[in-house]
């Protein structure tokens, strides 16, 4: 169920942050915490479903691979019969607990729902087509922005979401840079979509897609509606070297195969480097928000 992985909901927190600036500390003692952190545990029990789903389909490829051969199921720890069942019970887990998040209509139920659908599409068939497979996973990161945005109550700006799916787009290709780096030769009997992904085409790909997500930020900090939530002195400018910093440093990861191949590892203590940024850019913004 890897909850380790759940790290990666924080993404549905990004609402409740941006909303606390600018309707202050009165948020916090309204329902809307209570409806973000529904949200959150519904796409905590909806991943680890995925997650036993994808090891299911992936068991006899997962035995070939030098890492996840320790998996669970793949190591004959978990039977598949088990999984299947732990997996149902984590999607009806999920779908329960995303009834609550929801403040008006269906928002945070579409966006589990729709969560569920792509990335069992995912794992059935979708990660073996270039490209489409990280696209898959980037719209796992937009969908929990706008579920936060749902539970919430407020709106999602638009270079919020530009700058989410450009990030989750370069995590997936540095991803892949890992597993290329890891497998290398042997790579093709792991998975054949790591044939068709070059080193030269990801190294392009991730610095393009770093700049993109480093320009969204900025251009968000600025924007004009950004200026008209928090007020003109916001300060949200002063945490854009920590991203700038972050993603550098992520990306340097990536190229010294020092654990670049997976975000959650390396922000829960695998590099304290890029761990303590991503603390102080936290605390920036925050502040930021609070003396708005």
């Amino acid at each position: 169920m890897r909850p380790h992985q759940w790290v990666k909901n924080v993404f549905v927190l990004a609402a409740l942050i941006f909303a606390w600036g600018e309707q202050g500390a009165s948020l916090l003692e309204g329902p809307a915490v209570m409806r973000v952190v529904f949200a959150v545990a519904a796409f905590c029990f909806c991943a680890s479903a995925i997650y036993l789903v994808n090891d299911i389909f992936d068991v006899e490829s997962d035995r070939k691979h030098p890492e996840k051969c320790k998996r669970p199921i793949a190591a004959g720890i978990l039977p598949v019969a088990v999984a299947r069942v732990a997996a149902v019970v984590c999607v009806l887990g999920g779908l329960f607990l995303a009834w609550p998040a929801d403040i008006d209509g269906l928002g945070v139920l579409g966006c589990i729902v729709a969560y569920l659908l792509i990335n069992s599409l995912y794992s059935w068939r979708l990660k073996h087509v270039v490209l489409l497979d990280v696209f898959c996973i980037a719209a796992g990161f937009l969908l929990r922005v706008m579920a936060g945005g749902f539970a919430v109550g407020t709106g999602v700006s638009h270079w919020l979401l530009l700058c989410t799916m450009f990030l989750s787009l370069f995590l997936a290709l540095c991803k892949r840079q890992a597993e290329i780096d890891l497998l290398g030769e042997e790579r093709g009997e792991h998975r054949r979509i790591l044939l068709e992904y070059t080193p030269e085409f990801l190294s392009q790909a991730t610095a393009a897609l770093a700049a993109c997500a480093i320009l969204s930020y900025a251009m968000y900090t600025v924007a004009e509606e950004t200026e008209a939530k928090f007020g003109e002195e916001h300060g949200l400018w002063w945490s854009v070297p920590f991203v700038v910093f972050g993603l550098f440093r992520y990306m340097l990861l990536v190229k010294t195969q020092r654990g670049g191949g997976s975000p959650t590892k390396v922000l829960l203590g695998g590099d304290l480097v890029f761990a303590a940024n991503a603390v102080l850019w936290l605390g920036t913004v925050i502040w930021c928000l609070s003396m708005a």
